[in-house]
């Protein structure tokens, strides 16, 4: 079974929307997983017992889970407990709350590999701790964990397909009801591999340009 070239163009603007959906999802994912990461990492650092077997408890929780069932247990358990959420805002958000356990390794790995001396050097000319964090510590991290960060957001993307298990229409479940209204499954899944290709390639080459240029301004 070959693919048919007018469903193929056809199908495209369809398609499109649920593409704008999964990115709307991916970009909000994972702006709760970077904040959400980076306080984590950072609260990691404190000397609290209980703090830290809180973040411990919550990151293998999550880690430990399968993402679908995060994604089921807030959209048909919490409304029992009277927390309402749009399924995508449901979506979006257990996502973002999955993906901040794995960002939340990443970013304290960052932090660690920023030597004592900085902390030390900033303290001497009169950083407070967080101005340390903000300006000299924060930076250098993220521009070291730049790429682990880059393929976390074409995960989030992927990750957004998700969302169509709760009725959010993204680009999979738009492939979906498609292919039940022309039976032709082989086109519409070519088409939809061909976009989440796009995507993730275009933000793979973006993150490569970006790490390239700051490792550039490093050494000038």
């Amino acid at each position: 079974m070959m693919i048919n070239s007018e469903l193929f163009f056809s199908a495209m603007p369809q398609l499109l929307k649920g593409l704008c959906v999964s990115l709307e999802i991916a970009f909000v994912s994972s702006c709760i997983g970077i904040i959400f990461g980076t306080c984590i990492a950072l609260g990691q650092r404190i000397h609290s017992t209980v703090l830290q077997a809180v973040l411990f408890l919550y990151v293998n929780l999550i880690r430990g889970t399968p993402m679908l069932i995060q994604i089921l247990f807030a959209y048909y358990v919490l409304p029992q407990w009277h927390i309402m959420l749009d399924p995508f805002w449901t979506a979006s958000i257990m996502i973002g709350l999955n993906s901040s356990a794995y960002i939340s390794q990443v970013m304290r790995s960052g932090i660690q590999s920023i030597s004592k001396g900085q902390w030390e050097a900033a303290y001497v000319l009169g950083f407070s701790k967080m101005q340390t964090l903000r300006f000299i510590i924060l930076p250098q991290a993220v521009k070291n964990v730049l790429p682990s960060l880059g393929n976390e957001f074409v995960t989030l993307i992927k990750d957004s397909s998700l969302a169509s298990i709760i009725g959010v229409t993204e680009l999979a479940k738009e492939g979906r009801i498609i292919i039940s209204r022309t039976y032709d499954s082989i086109t519409i899944f070519a088409l939809m591999a061909l976009l989440y290709l796009a995507v993730t390639w275009t933000i793979s080459y973006v993150v490569y340009r970006l790490e390239k240029r700051m490792n550039t301004h490093a050494f000038n």
